[in-house]
C-alpha cells in the first residue's frame, strides 16, 4: 500500500454504480485521498467528516438528485463539484451547470478524461482576486467577501461559490467590460476545460438572484458581442 503525502487533494466519489464507484475510487487513489459513497446522506455524513477539495458527483442517486445534493455541499464549503451524468440533451446540461456545478462529465466516459478534468479543476483558484477584500458597497447591494455574503436592500442572497465568484470579479472592476474566454481565465482558471456556456448559464442564474427584471439588468450589464460588464447604479459614489 502506498502512502500518500497529507497534502495531496481529498476527493469524495458519490455514484450509486459500484462498478463506476469503484472504478474511480482506485484509478484516483494512486494520486490523490478518497473516499467513496453510494448515496446521498452517505455522502453527506463523509462530506463533513472529510472535507473534500473536490466531489465527483452522480447526477442520479438513490435518495436525491445531483441537483440538490450539490447545492447542499457547495453552501457548506467552497468545494469544486464535477457531476457524472448520462443525459446528453441541452437542458440537462444547463440544468448540471446552472446547480453550480465546475465540471461535468457525460457517462460512458475514460479514465483518462477524469484525470484531466480533476487535474484541472483542482489547479483552479476559487477565490478570485482575495486581495484586497475590502467590502464593496454599490447602494443597495453590499458584497462582503471576507464572509461571502451578499446582501441586496439588507436582506442576505443565497449564492453557489461560483454566482458569488463572478459578482465579486466583475464588482471589483466596476465599468470594465470582459469578454467569455476572458472570465473562463480568471474565475474558472486558464486550465478549466469544461463547457465554455458555463459563463452564459452562470450569469443567467446570478440575474435571477440579484436584478429585479433579468431583462434590463441594474448591475450585470450584456456587452453585445463580446461579454459582460458591472454597471455602477447611477447614484454610486466610489
Amino acid at each position: 500500500m502506498v502512502m500518500l503525502p497529507t497534502t495531496n487533494p481529498k476527493i469524495l466519489v458519490v455514484d450509486d454504480d459500484f462498478g463506476i464507484r469503484n472504478l474511480i475510487y482506485r484509478f484516483l487513489s494512486r494520486k490523490y485521498h478518497i473516499e467513496s459513497a453510494a448515496d446521498g446522506k452517505t455522502a453527506l455524513s463523509l462530506f463533513d467528516q472529510f472535507q473534500p477539495a473536490l466531489v465527483i458527483l452522480d447526477w442520479n442517486l438513490p435518495d436525491t438528485s445531483g441537483y440538490q445534493l450539490c447545492q447542499e455541499m457547495q453552501s457548506r464549503t467552497d468545494v469544486l463539484v464535477m457531476i457524472l451524468t448520462g443525459r446528453t440533451a441541452e437542458a440537462d446540461k444547463i440544468k448540471i451547470l446552472a446547480a453550480g456545478a465546475d465540471d461535468f462529465l457525460t457517462k460512458p466516459f475514460s479514465l483518462a478524461e477524469v484525470e484531466v478534468r480533476v487535474q484541472a479543476l483542482l489547479r483552479r483558484i476559487r477565490c478570485v482576486n482575495p486581495s484586497p477584500s475590502q467590502r464593496l458597497v454599490f447602494n443597495q447591494l453590499a458584497i462582503n467577501p471576507d464572509g461571502r455574503e451578499v446582501k441586496l436592500n439588507d436582506k442576505p442572497l443565497t449564492l453557489t461559490a461560483l454566482e458569488f465568484n463572478i459578482l465579486h470579479f466583475l464588482a471589483s472592476h466596476p465599468g470594465q467590460a470582459w469578454s467569455r474566454p476572458q472570465l473562463i481565465q480568471k474565475i474558472w482558471g486558464c486550465e478549466y476545460v469544461g463547457d465554455g456556456r458555463v459563463v452564459d448559464v452562470h450569469i443567467g442564474q446570478l440575474r435571477k438572484k440579484l436584478e429585479v427584471d433579468t431583462t434590463v439588468p441594474e448591475f450585470i450589464k450584456t456587452v453585445r458581442g463580446y461579454g459582460y460588464k458591472f454597471e455602477l447604479p447611477e447614484s454610486t459614489t466610489v
